[in-house]
């Protein structure tokens, strides 16, 4: 490594990892990510403080009273009251009437909202559930399968048969997931564990180049407007002020990313979590390390030639956006990881990091898929950063107008 790089390099890592506001990053991402990931299903998991009113119209007038014979054996406080507490507004009135009367009640707060089942519900299973928050998912979800079941059991009854014995032939079955590896060693590990595996190997690529990409983009633009990329040029080539602030800021995000790692990790042994085996990790962090490198190339590709801080927040969202594209295929890269389309974009180098470190996380690819891909990555990585280097060089001195295509590609072209 050139002196002149190396010096440029400890200096953005030094002066970066001091400042305010990577030390509040390094707090903050943490609980911005808890929050993102766990607090909204803390508070839908969150159970009722008090016993919730919800009337039913009935004109069966055979599933309140087992509907609610149910739900209290279901669903209880922690002081032991009924979570859910039926109202009967059936009566002998029309029934646009008593719906009327019902959306009053809900109106003025005293039910949370209500369920008509109409005189046909038993042969059609058709009912209606009316609330000002039909949002409210835990409701609907724990109702729907309570009435389903009483639904069920009258109509077995019509029919002369034993419930009692039909629930026993029918009980659910329990699956239980055990993961084997190319070894045959057992794990358990079910869709939860794989799902949360491959999501954060992605996450903390995408923070990696979201966090430090930014800051290497901004602070070639600093530099640019405040005319500092001059006085730098004096005494270094461009291809060393390059490959230093690359390196440094690399650093800084390999550094914040083993930060989250390691926080990972304890919490999950905290919790008695199923983590990745050391060596599927090793290779996630590989992975994390060269994409990060590819894309730190590009956004000095792309980030040179900006005059602006607005330009240079739409290049960073743009190029993240190619990073966190293969997010979206995630369901399908766990039912079937192996599968030709897959394999292919995998050695597509944008897709590279983050369909790998799915992939490690869901069932460990070939060891000759590793070993090229990363070989891809490595080559692909050098040859944008020849690429970059040739743009920040004539780029990071040109104000005014940007380049056209045609212009970045002379830029590359010329020795």
């Amino acid at each position: 490594m050139k002196t002149k790089a190396f010096i440029i390099a400890k200096w953005e890592f030094i002066e970066k990892v001091k400042s305010k506001a990577f030390i509040i990053s390094l707090v903050v991402m943490p609980v911005v990510i808890f929050g993102i990931a766990f607090i909204p299903t803390l508070f839908a998991m969150k159970e009722d403080d008090e016993p919730v009113a919800i009337g039913v119209i009935d004109r069966t007038k055979r599933l309140i009273d087992p509907l609610d014979l149910r739900l209290r054996k279901l669903y209880t406080l922690k002081d032991g009251q009924a979570n859910y507490l039926l109202r009967n507004l059936d009566g002998q009135k029309p029934i646009d009437e008593l719906k009327g009367e019902a959306n009053d009640l809900v109106a003025k707060g005293k039910i949370e909202g209500y369920f008509y089942f109409p005189a046909s519900a038993l042969d059609s299973g058709r009912v209606e559930f009316r609330s000002k928050n039909v949002a409210n998912v835990k409701i609907q979800e724990r109702f729907s399968r309570a009435i389903e079941k009483v639904v069920v059991e009258n109509r077995l009854n019509a029919h002369g048969l034993d419930t009692a014995l039909i629930h026993k032939l029918t009980a659910n079955i329990e699956m239980k997931s055990v993961k084997l590896s190319e070894e045959g060693a057992e794990k358990d590990e079910g869709f939860g564990e794989t799902f949360a595996l491959a999501y954060i190997g992605i996450l903390m690529i995408t923070f990696m180049v979201i966090t430090s990409g930014q800051l290497l983009v901004r602070s070639m633009l600093e530099e640019k407007s405040n005319r500092v990329i001059e006085v730098l040029l004096s005494s270094c080539s461009a291809r060393d002020l390059m490959t230093g602030k690359i390196i440094g800021l690399s650093g800084l995000g390999i550094l914040q990313m083993l930060v989250y790692a390691l926080i990972g990790i304890a919490a999950a042994l905290k919790m008695n979590i199923n983590i990745i085996e050391p060596g599927y990790f090793m290779l996630i962090l590989l992975y994390a390390i060269l994409g990060y490198l590819f894309y730190s190339a590009v956004l000095v590709a792309a980030g040179s030639p900006v005059t602006t801080e607005q330009e240079a927040q739409q290049i960073t969202s743009y190029i993240s956006l190619l990073l966190v594209a293969p997010m979206g295929m995630m369901i399908v890269v766990m039912q079937n990881p192996h599968s030709l389309w897959i394999r292919i974009m995998s050695y597509i180098p944008p897709f590279t990091p983050s369909l790998m470190v799915m992939r490690m996380a869901i069932q460990a690819p070939s060891t000759t898929e590793i070993i090229s891909t990363v070989v891809l990555l490595i080559v692909s990585t050098i040859g944008m950063m020849w690429i970059a280097g040739k743009i920040f060089r004539t780029a990071i001195l040109s104000y005014g107008k940007k380049p056209t295509m045609a212009e970045l590609l002379k830029w590359v072209k010329e020795q």
